[in-house]
Parts: C-alpha cells; sequence; structure tokens
C-alpha cells in the first residue's frame, strides 16, 4: 500500500462504536428482496461479500419504513417482524466479518408513479407533483411522470413511523440508523419550497421547513443514542429539487447546525454531480455549489463523510487535508466486493457496471449484476 493510503485504512470513531477504516459503503437500491419486502439469502450473500471486502461502514439500500408504495417493487422494508428477521441474518455476517453496519431509513413521499394501472399517488409535503420521472441515474430509461401527491394532514404519524423503524432496525442487530433526506424523498420534500408549500408549523420559513427532519432525527436519537446519522444533498436536482442558491444555503445552513447539535454520528454530504442532474424545463435543475466549504464549517459535533464520484486518490487528500473524517464509495463497491482491499493493495477498480441488472429483474437470475461481480485474488 502507497504511504499515503494509509490515512484510509485507520480507525474512527462514529457515536459510540469505532470502524476500522474510512471507506465507507454508501446507500445503493440494489431490489432484490422477495415480494413482502423481506430481505432475501441473495441480499445476505451481498452485504457479506463487501463486509469480507474489507468495508469499514455498511449502510444498507434505502428501507422503506412502512407499507408504503415506492419506485420498486423489491425494496426492502423495516416495519414487519419477518422483515426484521431477514436483516438479523444480515448483520450477523457482516459482523462475523468484521464490518459495521447501519440501515438507512426511508420513506419515498411523493414519489411514486400514480398511473392508472400503478400505486396510488404517495403522500408529501404538499400536493405538488414531482416533474420528469424517476431521473436518479441519466443512463436508464425515464419512468413516467409522477403523478400529483396527497398532503400529510399530520406529518407527525410519519415521525412516529420513523421511531418504530428505528426500534426494530435496533432489534435487527443494526449497529445505527441513518436518515435518507437526500435525492428527493421525503425529508427533502419537506425541505424545499418548491414541494413544501404549506402555511403550518411545517412550512413556510426555513426554519418551519426543516422541522419535519429535525423531528425525525430527535426520534431516533431516542432508540438509537449517538448512534444516528443523516445523509443530505443539497445541490439538489434529483426528482425534481433545487431552490435559488441563498435559499439553498439558508435553508441547509439551519437543518445542518440544527442537525449537528443533536450528537449524530456522522453527517454524510452528497455532492452534486453534473451528470445526474436532470433537465426539466430546458435546464439543469439542481442548485450547484461546493458543500464542503458551505456546511463543512457547521458540524462541529458529527463526524463528517463525503459521497458522489469521489476517487481514492480524491479520497485520501480529503481525509489527509482532515476536510472529511471519512468517504463513501457507491457505485465502485456495486461492481468490486473487494473495493477497500483493491484500494490497499493498489489493485484496478475495472469492473464495468451490469446496467440491465443494477435493479434486478423477477425475470432473471439474481445474482447477475448483483453477487456474480469478481474479485481479485490477494
Amino acid at each position: 500500500m502507497d504511504a499515503p493510503m494509509a490515512v484510509l485504512f485507520t480507525p474512527l470513531t462514529v457515536g459510540d462504536i469505532t470502524i476500522a477504516n474510512r471507506i465507507g459503503m454508501s446507500a445503493m437500491t440494489r431490489n432484490r428482496a422477495d415480494e413482502a419486502r423481506v430481505p432475501s439469502h441473495h441480499m445476505k450473500k451481498y452485504y457479506l461479500q463487501r463486509a469480507l471486502g474489507g468495508a469499514g461502514l455498511i449502510v444498507t439500500e434505502a428501507t422503506l419504513i412502512s407499507p408504503q408504495t415506492s419506485q420498486y417493487d423489491r425494496a426492502p422494508g423495516i416495519w414487519s417482524m419477518g422483515q426484521v428477521a431477514g436483516w438479523r441474518k444480515i448483520t450477523n455476517v457482516v459482523h462475523l466479518a468484521g464490518s459495521k453496519i447501519y440501515c438507512q431509513l426511508w420513506h419515498v413521499g411523493r414519489l411514486t408513479s400514480g398511473k392508472p394501472d400503478g400505486p396510488e399517488p404517495g403522500y408529501g409535503p404538499s400536493a405538488i407533483p414531482a416533474r420528469g420521472g424517476s431521473l436518479c441515474f441519466n443512463f436508464l430509461p425515464v419512468t413516467p411522470e409522477f403523478g400529483t401527491p396527497r398532503e400529510i394532514l399530520d406529518p407527525s404519524t410519519i415521525v412516529t413511523q420513523f421511531k418504530h423503524a428505528a426500534r426494530n432496525a435496533k432489534l435487527a442487530g443494526f449497529d445505527g440508523v441513518e436518515l435518507h433526506a437526500a435525492a428527493g424523498f421525503l425529508v427533502h420534500q419537506f425541505l424545499d419550497s418548491t414541494s413544501n408549500i404549506r402555511t403550518d408549523k411545517w412550512g413556510g420559513s426555513s426554519e418551519n421547513r426543516a422541522r419535519f427532519g429535525l423531528e425525525v432525527l430527535k426520534s431516533l436519537v431516542e432508540v438509537f443514542g449517538s448512534n444516528v446519522s443523516l445523509k443530505i444533498s443539497p445541490g439538489g436536482g434529483f426528482h425534481d429539487m433545487g431552490m435559488p442558491l441563498q435559499e439553498t444555503i439558508d435553508t441547509f445552513s439551519y437543518f445542518i447546525s440544527e442537525a449537528d447539535k443533536l450528537n449524530l454520528s456522522y453527517i454524510t454530504l452528497f455532492r452534486y454531480i453534473p451528470r445526474l442532474d436532470p433537465i426539466i424545463d430546458g435546464k439543469k435543475r439542481g442548485t450547484p455549489h461546493d458543500l464542503l466549504s458551505t456546511y463543512g464549517k457547521l458540524i462541529t459535533n458529527a463526524k463528517i463523510f463525503i459521497v458522489g464520484g469521489v476517487t481514492p486518490e480524491e479520497a485520501e487528500k480529503l481525509v489527509s487535508t482532515n476536510q472529511v473524517h471519512g468517504v463513501f464509495f457507491g457505485t465502485s463497491w456495486l461492481t468490486h466486493p473487494d473495493l477497500a482491499k483493491r484500494i490497499r493493495h493498489g489493485k484496478s477498480i475495472n469492473n464495468m457496471l451490469a446496467v440491465p441488472h443494477l435493479y434486478g429483474d423477477v425475470d432473471v437470475d439474481p445474482r447477475i449484476g448483483y453477487t456474480d461481480y469478481p474479485a481479485v485474488t490477494y
């Protein structure tokens, strides 16, 4: 291992646990649960492979907190005892392999298709549909436009669902939970003034729009203490998110500052990536700005992680210069079950992404593009 890379393999305390290195595996939807959204044995193998591959901290794919409809038929859940049992098998093997694992808690909000032959429209902070279809990855086919969501009458009921999911995550043996407040899902929808036009205490000012996310975080802390984390994407773009720059900075500065007072384990900043920013009404939808220089100084209690197109070389620089405490990798972990070991030993990161099998297919062997990526012999 090159001497400079050694900094990525130093231990780090997050919350009240210690992870073996600074190379985390980011949450990524893979859609291999069963019809009841119970984690499958294929998922156990997938997470075990990456724990053995040296991931210091694994964050699960986005995991539904309630039996809501979602964009993916086989995304896993965490609301039932069957799902808890399925996840327990996964946390057990990940721990035996020497890694730690957080469950990413997820509510899609308004992001269901609303097609006549599909699920009912989702619930959002306001009755405003997301434009542009599902554009998380612009190299995939665009899904139909989303339907107009129903306004959530009492957001506190959703806060209760998050807390219940956190309790189940603890029963399942997770080391902590990560609140998915990025990519245009429900918490992000409350934060953004283009999707939240409420006039009650949950909308209007930056403080009111941040209320929902902060109340959810507080409920999670009541269950997991300091082992609660937050993922945000202030650059917007995803799923029709994005406010004017100053409003974005004002809103997220307040949200981050208040969240950091809750003694969270870490906050992940999902960087703006131009190629993933959808074009709506003839222009890029997001609000590009440098997240580390804008918000990093506001995070004084939680550890800082970064995600979004980071290379191992950039990760080493960011950690060694104390700009971040750790780095999450996404697609590289999909295609390289031994990613951390490859970085440690200077091996090539050259497996190609099997795009057609990214989210699985009920008519195709679920192992394809999931657990069949080759590792290197060491």
